[in-house]
């Protein structure tokens, strides 16, 4: 199984090492192999090639099984232009790959319900959210243009979806339903967009196909305020890039960390990206204290969706809640009485609850 590595930048490098080594010891138990080649992308391709993202590395990605991405971006690159910026790398993998759905789990695990900012009345027995995001259309790709007007420019980003881009969304998060506890939370701003008006009246079509899924649909901001009012009501929830970029990350601090969480970007075939959803802490970069379980957690989605491999990716997340339930802790979680790790050992600890 051959995957493209992008380690990217700040603390990119040193989660997706542990990952790696984690990868390694699941091939080694089961037999599998993995075999990896590392590829510039984000503020270090900017460095050595001046773009973000230089054909050659997404040709690599390509040519993968999978693509395994740390994080990129930092105050390095903050001031230049948009088109240079180490985020254009994302933009330029999930456009290049074909990936259009983002699935973002928002999992509150028990041991950690101390580190999450609401409180127990209102995490109850635990949060179990997915979030599906559409990630190449909207507003992100939609025509844009800055031009110079009386007193100063005029800029304008267009929001723009299509009947097909909305269906093959749908059918991702429907299907992430059927799979879990068959309830479905379409989120848009229908009263006010024409193109959420298209997302609805798509959504309730591509419904017909899901008879046993309950549909419902929320404003997006009813639904971020919801999220933090009462988020057990919420099991997948589907909407459009810029809507999905805000909600997941919400729904992500009610786990406690963005540490914590992975993400997979999927297509139509079995080529998916995977990454932990944190930036790249430059702060804590190279000093081993950095979180490296929500990158971890992402190569168990890539066993899941990219390799069909669900033994392997269940026994990688039980890893993970085995050192959360023998009171190991990396800072973005420490809690008091809790014990203090760091990057390395916190992959250590996973790899030997592999057995």
């Amino acid at each position: 199984m051959k995957i493209a590595l992008i380690p990217g930048d700040g603390i990119g490098p040193e989660v997706t090492y542990e990952s790696r080594r984690v990868l390694n010891a699941i091939g080694e138990k089961f037999g599998h192999s993995f075999s990896f080649t590392e590829v510039p992308a984000g503020g270090n391709a900017i460095d050595s090639f001046g773009h973000p993202l230089p054909q050659e590395s997404l040709d690599e990605c390509k040519k993968s099984d999978a693509v395994l991405l740390g994080a990129v971006g930092g105050p390095k690159w903050d001031d230049l232009p948009g088109e240079l910026r180490p985020e254009q790398a994302l933009l330029g993998l999930r456009k290049g790959l074909g990936v259009f759905a983002n699935l973002r789990p928002a999992v509150l695990f028990s041991q950690l319900k101390g580190a999450s900012a609401l409180k127990e009345e209102i995490i109850g027995d635990g949060i179990d959210i997915l979030v599906v995001r559409e990630l190449t259309g909207g507003i992100y790709f939609g025509p844009k243009t800055l031009k110079e007007v009386p007193g100063g420019y005029e800029a304008t980003d267009t929001e723009v979806y299509n009947t097909g881009e909305i269906k093959r969304i749908a059918r991702v998060a429907f299907n992430a339903a059927m799979k879990r506890n068959k309830r479905l939370c379409s989120v848009d701003k229908a009263n006010i967009l024409e193109s959420s008006r298209l997302w609805r009246k798509v959504v309730i079509e591509v419904a017909k196909e899901y008879p046993e899924v309950e549909l419902s649909h929320m404003y997006v901001d009813n639904c971020a305020m919801q999220l933090i009012r009462y988020p057990r009501q919420f099991d997948v929830i589907v909407t459009s890039n810029m809507f999905g970029d805000i909600l997941s990350d919400e729904a992500s601090m009610l786990t406690g960390s963005l540490g914590m969480l992975p993400s997979a970007s999927l297509g139509s075939s079995t080529l998916g990206l995977y990454e932990p959803i944190h930036g790249t802490a430059p702060d804590i970069a190279g000093q081993n204290k950095a979180n490296p379980l929500a990158s971890i957690l992402s190569t168990a989605m890539m066993l899941r969706y990219s390799f069909n491999l669900e033994k392997e990716a269940q026994l990688i997340e039980d890893a993970v809640r085995g050192v959360l339930e023998d009171g190991y802790r990396t800072g973005d979680i420490m809690e008091t009485g809790k014990k203090l790790v760091g990057t390395k050992e916190m992959g250590d600890l996973v790899i030997a609850k592999l057995g």
